[in-house]
Protein backbone atom coordinates (compact mmCIF):
# COMPACT_ATOMS: atom_id res chain seq x y z
CA UNK A 1 0.00 0.00 0.00
CA UNK A 2 3.22 2.32 0.37
CA UNK A 3 6.07 2.23 -2.38
CA UNK A 4 8.98 2.86 0.29
CA UNK A 5 11.10 2.59 -2.82
CA UNK A 6 10.29 6.01 -4.35
CA UNK A 7 13.10 8.87 -3.18
CA UNK A 8 9.95 11.38 -3.43
CA UNK A 9 8.36 9.63 -0.92
CA UNK A 10 11.42 10.44 1.35
CA UNK A 11 12.10 13.66 0.08
CA UNK A 12 8.37 14.97 1.22
CA UNK A 13 9.22 13.67 4.93
CA UNK A 14 12.27 15.24 4.96
CA UNK A 15 10.55 18.48 3.99
CA UNK A 16 7.91 17.56 6.52
CA UNK A 17 10.87 17.54 9.47
CA UNK A 18 12.45 20.22 8.29
CA UNK A 19 10.01 23.23 8.15
CA UNK A 20 9.35 23.09 11.97
CA UNK A 21 12.84 22.18 13.07
CA UNK A 22 14.20 25.24 11.01
CA UNK A 23 11.64 27.61 12.23
CA UNK A 24 11.98 26.86 15.25
CA UNK A 25 15.81 26.66 15.15
CA UNK A 26 15.93 30.29 13.52
CA UNK A 27 13.43 31.86 15.78
CA UNK A 28 15.23 30.78 19.05
CA UNK A 29 18.45 32.08 17.26
CA UNK A 30 16.78 35.40 16.90
CA UNK A 31 15.90 35.39 20.31
CA UNK A 32 18.85 34.66 21.63
CA UNK A 33 21.28 36.54 19.19
CA UNK A 34 18.81 39.14 16.80
CA UNK A 35 20.99 37.71 14.13
CA UNK A 36 17.80 38.09 11.42
CA UNK A 37 17.14 41.45 12.54
CA UNK A 38 20.44 42.51 12.17
CA UNK A 39 21.08 41.29 8.89
CA UNK A 40 17.37 43.29 8.67
CA UNK A 41 19.18 47.09 9.26
CA UNK A 42 17.69 46.57 13.20
CA UNK A 43 14.69 46.37 12.15
CA UNK A 44 12.76 43.70 14.04
CA UNK A 45 9.53 43.78 12.06
CA UNK A 46 11.78 44.22 8.98
CA UNK A 47 13.30 40.67 10.25
CA UNK A 48 10.37 39.09 11.24
CA UNK A 49 8.62 39.99 7.97
CA UNK A 50 11.65 38.12 5.65
CA UNK A 51 11.34 34.95 8.34
CA UNK A 52 7.69 35.03 7.45
CA UNK A 53 8.25 34.68 3.79
CA UNK A 54 10.82 32.69 4.38
CA UNK A 55 8.59 29.73 6.30
CA UNK A 56 5.29 30.67 4.01
CA UNK A 57 7.76 29.56 1.14
CA UNK A 58 9.46 26.82 2.61
CA UNK A 59 5.40 25.34 3.49
CA UNK A 60 4.88 25.95 -0.14
CA UNK A 61 8.14 23.52 -1.46
CA UNK A 62 7.00 21.17 1.19
CA UNK A 63 3.46 20.84 -0.40
CA UNK A 64 4.54 20.58 -3.00
CA UNK A 65 6.87 17.48 -2.81
CA UNK A 66 3.93 16.30 -0.78
CA UNK A 67 1.96 16.22 -3.81
CA UNK A 68 4.66 15.10 -5.83
CA UNK A 69 4.79 12.57 -4.01
CA UNK A 70 1.40 11.01 -3.76
CA UNK A 71 1.44 11.10 -7.73
CA UNK A 72 3.95 8.18 -7.69
CA UNK A 73 2.17 6.27 -4.88
CA UNK A 74 0.17 3.36 -4.81
CA UNK A 75 -4.18 4.12 -4.56
CA UNK A 76 -6.48 2.83 -2.39
CA UNK A 77 -9.58 1.39 -4.16
CA UNK A 78 -11.91 1.77 -0.93
CA UNK A 79 -10.51 5.45 -0.62
CA UNK A 80 -11.79 6.71 -4.52
CA UNK A 81 -15.53 6.02 -3.06
CA UNK A 82 -17.50 9.75 -3.56
CA UNK A 83 -18.45 9.77 -0.07
CA UNK A 84 -14.15 9.48 0.78
CA UNK A 85 -13.93 12.52 -2.14
CA UNK A 86 -16.56 14.53 0.03
CA UNK A 87 -14.92 14.23 3.40
CA UNK A 88 -11.42 14.76 1.94
CA UNK A 89 -12.93 18.13 0.32
CA UNK A 90 -14.74 19.10 3.56
CA UNK A 91 -11.28 18.78 5.67
CA UNK A 92 -9.44 20.59 3.40
CA UNK A 93 -12.16 23.24 3.30
CA UNK A 94 -11.95 22.92 7.15
CA UNK A 95 -8.46 23.09 7.60
CA UNK A 96 -7.99 26.79 5.62
CA UNK A 97 -10.68 28.14 7.39
CA UNK A 98 -8.62 27.12 10.51
CA UNK A 99 -4.99 27.89 8.74
CA UNK A 100 -6.27 31.62 7.46
CA UNK A 101 -8.81 32.54 10.28
CA UNK A 102 -5.85 32.05 12.76
CA UNK A 103 -3.75 34.08 10.51
CA UNK A 104 -6.07 36.74 10.22
CA UNK A 105 -6.54 36.86 14.32
CA UNK A 106 -2.57 36.67 14.58
CA UNK A 107 -1.54 39.25 11.76
CA UNK A 108 1.72 38.27 9.96
CA UNK A 109 4.02 38.85 13.47
CA UNK A 110 1.54 36.90 15.65
CA UNK A 111 1.71 34.30 12.90
CA UNK A 112 5.29 34.71 11.93
CA UNK A 113 6.93 34.53 15.47
CA UNK A 114 7.25 37.86 15.81
CA UNK A 115 7.09 37.31 19.62
CA UNK A 116 10.99 35.74 19.10
CA UNK A 117 11.74 39.55 17.60
CA UNK A 118 10.41 41.33 20.56
CA UNK A 119 6.80 41.96 18.80
CA UNK A 120 4.49 41.00 21.37
CA UNK A 121 0.75 40.48 20.83
CA UNK A 122 -0.84 42.94 23.75
CA UNK A 123 -2.81 40.35 24.96
CA UNK A 124 -3.82 36.76 24.34
CA UNK A 125 -6.02 36.09 21.16
CA UNK A 126 -9.05 34.08 22.43
CA UNK A 127 -11.61 34.91 19.40
CA UNK A 128 -12.19 32.09 17.01
CA UNK A 129 -10.32 30.14 15.90
CA UNK A 130 -8.52 29.73 19.25
CA UNK A 131 -11.58 29.63 21.16
CA UNK A 132 -12.78 26.35 19.73
CA UNK A 133 -8.67 25.00 19.53
CA UNK A 134 -5.23 25.63 21.32
CA UNK A 135 -3.39 25.01 18.00
CA UNK A 136 -5.72 25.91 15.18
CA UNK A 137 -3.05 26.47 12.39
CA UNK A 138 -1.42 22.88 13.42
CA UNK A 139 -4.56 21.46 13.62
CA UNK A 140 -5.86 22.82 10.40
CA UNK A 141 -2.84 22.11 8.55
CA UNK A 142 -2.74 18.08 9.48
CA UNK A 143 -6.23 18.25 8.25
CA UNK A 144 -5.41 19.73 4.86
CA UNK A 145 -2.80 16.84 4.57
CA UNK A 146 -5.23 14.56 5.36
CA UNK A 147 -8.03 15.66 2.81
CA UNK A 148 -5.38 15.79 0.01
CA UNK A 149 -4.32 12.59 1.08
CA UNK A 150 -7.94 11.08 0.86
CA UNK A 151 -8.22 13.24 -2.64
CA UNK A 152 -5.45 11.18 -3.68
CA UNK A 153 -6.81 8.16 -2.51
CA UNK A 154 -3.62 7.06 -1.12
CA UNK A 155 -2.01 5.27 2.32
CA UNK A 156 1.31 6.95 1.92
CA UNK A 157 -0.50 10.15 2.36
CA UNK A 158 -2.37 9.06 5.20
CA UNK A 159 1.23 8.30 6.15
CA UNK A 160 2.39 11.38 6.06
CA UNK A 161 -0.23 13.30 7.70
CA UNK A 162 0.31 11.15 10.50
CA UNK A 163 4.12 12.14 10.68
CA UNK A 164 2.75 15.93 9.86
CA UNK A 165 0.77 15.26 13.08
CA UNK A 166 3.66 13.73 14.89
CA UNK A 167 6.18 16.22 13.81
CA UNK A 168 3.72 19.20 14.62
CA UNK A 169 3.39 18.04 18.22
CA UNK A 170 6.65 17.53 19.07
CA UNK A 171 7.63 21.08 17.76
CA UNK A 172 5.03 22.36 20.11
CA UNK A 173 6.69 20.56 23.33
CA UNK A 174 9.45 23.37 22.10
CA UNK A 175 7.06 26.42 21.17
CA UNK A 176 4.79 26.61 23.58
CA UNK A 177 6.95 26.90 26.67
CA UNK A 178 9.27 28.83 25.07
CA UNK A 179 6.61 31.83 24.36
CA UNK A 180 4.93 31.10 27.43
CA UNK A 181 8.66 32.12 28.91
CA UNK A 182 9.11 35.16 26.89
CA UNK A 183 5.53 36.70 28.11
CA UNK A 184 6.17 36.10 31.55
CA UNK A 185 9.62 37.72 31.23
CA UNK A 186 7.70 40.89 29.47
CA UNK A 187 5.61 40.83 32.66
CA UNK A 188 8.32 40.66 34.92
CA UNK A 189 9.81 42.92 33.49
CA UNK A 190 6.41 45.69 33.37
CA UNK A 191 6.00 44.63 37.15
CA UNK A 192 9.72 46.37 38.11
CA UNK A 193 9.16 49.10 36.16
CA UNK A 194 5.84 49.53 38.12
CA UNK A 195 8.19 48.75 41.38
Amino acid sequence: MIDFSRPSLWISAGSIVFNPLFWNIAARQEYKTKWITKLAGNQPRCGCYALAATIFTLGLIRDALFHDALQFQPILAILKMAEVKIFGTALILAGNVLVLSSMWALGITGTYLGDYFGILMDERVTGFPFNVLDNPMYVGSTLNFLGVSLLYASPAGIALTIFVFICYSVALQFEEPFTAMIYANREKDKTKKRT
